[in-house]
């Protein structure tokens, strides 16, 4: 198939919507699909390369002014319209309403193309102190839901990547056919193994001691602070081991400075995709206070590797972390009670181990293969459905025409769209 997908967020920005976004991508063409990408660039040209058998298009950008790493583009109307004539794909897939999902969108109506859209989005994720704040707050999230919605109705599909999420656009009134995929996980990369004590020597991390490890962009909606506290307030002894970076990463550490946390804390930057694994591998629990995703990417990549969470009971993570089966909810913001559930794990090998156990079981579910082919299904489905739909247009044309005009014998058949049942899954 021909496949454009559309994205204001994809690497080198650091972020789940890019990595999901990538490697949507590049599993698509390792499978002989030909794939195009529209992203922006990190700078005033525009790019193209071909980047992992997938044809790069970045568009000249600038940075957004309250969101650090987010670039949008200059509306490039022609050349993306230019380029979608030329790709004539069978599906547009746009995983962003910004800019470059609204130029798509529009795009795509005229060239009579079929447009999936995957919100990646609430509130929070676009203006974490508006969403929060106790004024303004509860008018910025149903504007922000409003136009999610709006962009989304458009559309001749829309997917989120749990129930949870899905459910979230219903009740502000999604009407368009839609259902829930998950992101996916390579079970075949992310799994079990042994520890890479060479890799712990590097970074700095004691092995007297459990190792707890957040792995989340360093931003105020990730609620990394929680965790910091909570560490402050555990009676068992363990370290936190913080990857990744962000814009409140000063903040964070001026934090630990004043909790006077330097040797129960480390901030380990950014991870290169090569340590990532064996920085799971070397985890004994795995921490997450977020209060904003719609299904976590690094709590899937930990269950993968074996390790049981602890999570705040917000949003999709309950659909990945269960409480007392592979890990323990905590009420958001609590980081007493947090605290109280990473001293248990720690001091209790056993239950680790029986709760990263059913960690692997809960997670065979989202198996970046079956999630694949769930995409590939859904793309052939709405692409015969625009076939059939256009082969309809021709006969009725030539029946005005014609009043003589027989219809063939032999057409596709009707692909009828259902909505999917609402409830939450495992």
């Amino acid at each position: 198939m021909r496949i454009v997908i559309v994205t204001d967020q994809y690497p080198p920005m650091v972020g789940g919507v890019p990595t999901v976004t990538r490697q949507l991508a590049t599993d698509l063409a390792n499978r002989d699909h030909q794939v195009w990408v529209v992203a922006p660039s990190y700078g005033s040209r525009d790019i193209y390369r071909i980047e992992q058998k997938v044809r790069v298009y970045r568009f000249s950008s600038f940075e957004w002014p309250t969101y650090g790493d987010l670039r949008i583009a200059f509306l490039p109307f022609l050349p993306i319209r230019k380029l979608l004539k030329k790709a004539d794909p069978d599906v547009i897939h746009i995983h962003s309403p910004i800019v470059l999902g609204n130029v798509a969108q529009i795009l795509a109506g005229g060239l009579r193309k079929p447009v999936i859209s995957t919100n990646h989005y609430m509130p929070s994720n676009m203006g974490h102190a508006l969403s929060t704040d106790p004024v303004f707050g509860k008018s910025f999230n149903n504007v922000t839901y409003s136009y999610l919605v709006h962009f989304c109705n458009r559309c001749e599909y829309v997917t989120a990547p749990t129930n949870t999420a899905l459910n979230l656009l219903y009740e502000h009134g999604l009407r368009a056919p839609a259902c829930a995929i998950s992101n996916g996980i390579d079970l075949s990369e992310f799994c079990p193994g042994p520890r890479d004590e060479a890799l712990r020597q590097r970074l700095q991390l004691p092995a007297d001691r459990p190792l707890i490890l957040s792995v989340n962009r360093l931003s105020q909606e990730k609620r990394i602070e929680v965790i910091i506290e909570a560490i402050s307030k555990m009676r068992e002894p363990a370290h936190l081991a913080i990857a990744s970076s962000g814009p409140a990463e000063a903040e964070l550490r001026a934090k630990v400075d004043v909790l006077q946390l330097h040797d129960r804390v480390s901030f380990l930057g950014f991870i290169s995709d090569i340590d990532m694994v064996p920085l799971y591998r070397l985890a004994d629990v795995f921490g997450i206070a977020s209060e904003a995703d719609l299904q976590s990417l690094t709590t899937m990549n930990a269950m993968a590797c074996g390790l049981p969470g602890v999570a705040a009971n917000a949003y999709a993570l309950p659909e990945l972390v269960h409480h007392e089966e592979n890990g323990f909810l905590f009420t958001p913001g609590n980081s007493e009670e947090m605290a109280g559930y990473l001293d248990r794990l720690v001091r209790d090998a056993d239950l680790r181990a029986k709760m990263g156990a059913r960690s692997l079981e809960v997670i065979a579910e989202h198996d970046r293969v079956k999630v694949l082919e769930e995409w590939e299904t859904l793309y052939r489905r709405l692409s015969n459905e625009f076939i059939e739909a256009r082969e309809r247009r021709q006969r009725l044309r030539l029946a005005r025409k014609n009043p003589n005009y027989k219809r063939p014998a032999t057409h596709l058949p009707r692909i009828v769209r259902t909505r999917p049942l609402k409830g939450k899954t495992s």
